[in-house]
């Protein structure tokens, strides 16, 4: 070897990783491999309810790594900052949407081990899943370039995409799988496109580079960004089912063992919303006159679409996939403001509906029969009269996702209808108005067929056994939905501190 060659492999820069900023992605991902390699080696001495134990252990672990960096980047003498050269963001908001995730994973994590055995579903592959797609969403949280987001996405979609399949007896769940996969395969198209021709128009895939150009370069023609700008929209707004990218998710919903449906509902949309804010609000910011039209657009018809299409369904899970569409039509209303103010109501009201539809389904878990696919609406008919406690549960949830006052949910929907009036989306605001009404329809009948309807069959009493660490999630969700109901200024005071930024490397 020469000694220009020496020289050369000198001058050769490695970026600089700052491991601890990666602790919480690093725990989970590990926890997967580890997981998965016990398994292999010892497969008959590993129990159902000991991958229940070992998941929940490692989203614990992983929700623990998260607390001192909490206090490092709130600390006005340090702040956040990047790693991986500046690829990926430690701020506020990573954070904070990381422990949204791993407190989604253990709260599903008692529902996996009670559930999935009912419909046939036993080995590691759906705990080794469900940790991976976590990992891809706190990946999209903190992703600080296209590559690493699209990285992210992709973690989190193929691991959903086998999640939906995974019950191979029923026909539902692989049509629902394969539908979930195309259409998938289609909307990582078009971001894939958009994030090309963006890096056509600026030079980079940094998110900090990309808003330094926004803001320095004046383009006499910006149609390539422009261009670019709808191809992203286009492909974001697919993993959080806005209206009219929304047809996989009322299939996907029905079709899925339920424990993966709350697992959807509550961490893949906190991710979808979190990419969404990154991309537009921090990266694209300078270009909010030409998106913020279209984020309006589709949250009026995801707000109208999602609550009318709720009402006339008979099966609850589509009935709940619908109005899991309204609710991100109120999360896109926060969106669409643009503001400090729209970013934290959208993180409140991600936190809030996350405990919200956990329980729901839950509910709708126990009372989906042996098969675990009894989901019709008379399902739930006499429920009060069968398990009072259950009922009342259920009838808090549903309070909540309607925006009754004391429950989160009432101050989920009027910050971000706050923050669409400050920016003078009045008309947004009315609409937002008008689909809460509309939604509070589709729950008024759910609640008449749990406390006004008789039973369907007597002996079901039976069979409404609650295991204890099912009890323990539903005291959980109810709990913080009546106490953030009540008292929501420990969560205003965290989304305060996670407005997501810019950061260099």
């Amino acid at each position: 070897m020469n000694q220009t060659t020496v020289l050369a492999l000198e001058t050769i820069q490695t970026p600089s990783v700052a491991w601890t900023g990666l602790l919480p992605v690093i725990v989970l991902a590990s926890a997967a491999i580890l997981l998965l390699t016990i398994c292999s080696l010892f497969p008959d001495k590993i129990t159902t309810k000991l991958l229940s134990i070992f998941t929940s252990l490692a989203a614990v672990a992983a929700l623990s790594t998260t607390f001192p960096l909490w206090s490092k980047v709130q600390n006005s003498s340090e702040g956040p900052y990047s790693t991986i050269a500046g690829a990926f963001g430690i701020d506020g908001f990573s954070l904070f949407v990381t422990m949204l995730i791993t407190i989604s994973v253990i709260l599903v994590c008692p529902l996996l081990g009670t559930f999935l055995e009912r419909e046939s579903i036993t080995g590691p592959e759906p705990y080794v899943l469900v940790l991976l797609a976590a990992t891809g969403g706190m990946i999209m949280a903190g992703a600080n370039d296209f590559i690493v987001l699209f990285l992210g996405i992709e973690v989190l979609s193929i691991s959903s995409y086998i999640l939906v399949s995974m019950n191979s007896r029923r026909i539902q769940s692989q049509e629902a799988g394969l539908k979930y996969f195309v259409l998938g395969a289609f909307a990582s198209g078009f971001l894939l496109y958009g994030i090309a021709l963006l890096y056509g128009a600026t030079g980079s895939t940094s998110f900090t580079a990309i808003n330094g150009f926004t803001q320095q370069v004046e383009l006499t023609n910006d149609a390539l960004l422009l261009a670019s700008l709808a191809l992203l929209i286009v492909g974001l707004a697919f993993k959080v089912a806005a209206v009219p990218f929304h047809f996989w998710s009322p299939d996907v919903y029905q079709g899925s063992p339920t424990p993966f449906v709350a697992f959807m509902a509550s961490a893949v949309k906190a991710s979808g919303f979190a990419a969404i804010l990154r991309v537009l609000y921090v990266t694209l910011g300078e270009y909010r006159a030409d998106w913020q039209p279209a984020i309006y657009a589709i949250a009026i018809a995801t707000l109208l679409i999602g609550s009318l299409l709720a009402i006339v369904q008979t099966d609850l899970k589509r009935m709940l996939a619908y109005s899991s569409i309204s609710h991100a039509g109120y999360l896109l209303v926060g969106t669409q403001a643009a503001s400090d103010q729209g970013v934290k109501a959208v993180l409140f009201y991600l936190a809030t509906y996350a405990f919200m539809v956990i329980g729901s389904f839950t509910v709708v878990a126990l009372n989906a029969g042996e098969s675990g696919t009894e989901t019709r609406l008379d399902s739930v008919a006499g429920l009060a009269a069968k398990k009072p406690l259950l009922a009342i549960s259920f009838t808090i949830f549903l309070l909540g996702q309607a925006g009754i006052p004391l429950t989160s949910g009432f101050f989920a929907k009027f910050y971000v209808i706050e923050a669409a009036i400050e920016e003078r989306s009045y008309m947004l605001a009315v609409i937002a108005m008008i689909a809460a009404v509309i939604g509070a329809f589709l729950y008024l009948r759910i609640l008449v067929k749990i406390w006004l309807t008789k039973p369907e069959k007597e002996e079901d009493d039976a069979k409404l056994n609650i295991p204890f660490e099912i009890s323990l999630v539903l005291a959980v969700t109810v709990f913080a939905t009546m106490f953030l109901g009540i008292w929501p200024e420990p969560l205003v005071e965290m989304v305060e501190r996670a407005i997501p930024v810019l950061i260099a490397s």
